[in-house]
């Protein structure tokens, strides 16, 4: 079974940065698409933001839309977010997933690594 490992999360200023990575444990791992989603305290899960994992194709919800950006290094199974000028409201568990088939859904998820964004 594939494990996705989430990194980089921890305590930032509101205007700071953060970049987010998450890596898969089988390096013959190669799903259709990869992606980040958020669950802050009292919320739904939410998407966030993903990415093919042939090609360029990303997207993003509206509000991670000119503040984060998803990359991949296929090389190193490995997904990133970078997000820039962030807000308390970012504040969140960030969870990044991975789905084999462009039907399908999400099917492998990591342990969660938390953002906290102060004011």
């Amino acid at each position: 079974q594939v494990q996705l490992v989430e990194s980089g999360g921890g305590l930032v200023h509101a205007g700071g940065s953060l970049r987010l990575s998450c890596a898969a444990s089988e390096h013959t791992f190669s799903p259709y698409r990869m992606g980040w989603f958020r669950q802050a305290p009292g919320a739904e899960r939410e998407f966030v933001a993903s990415i093919a994992w042939s090609g360029s194709s990303t997207n993003y919800a509206d509000f991670a839309k000119g503040r984060f950006t998803i990359s991949r290094d296929n090389a190193k199974n490995t997904i990133y977010l970078q997000m820039n000028s962030l807000r308390p409201e970012d504040t969140a568990v960030y969870y990044c997933a991975a789905k084999r088939t462009m039907i399908g859904q999400y099917a492998y998820w990591g342990q969660g690594t938390q953002v906290t964004v102060s004011s």
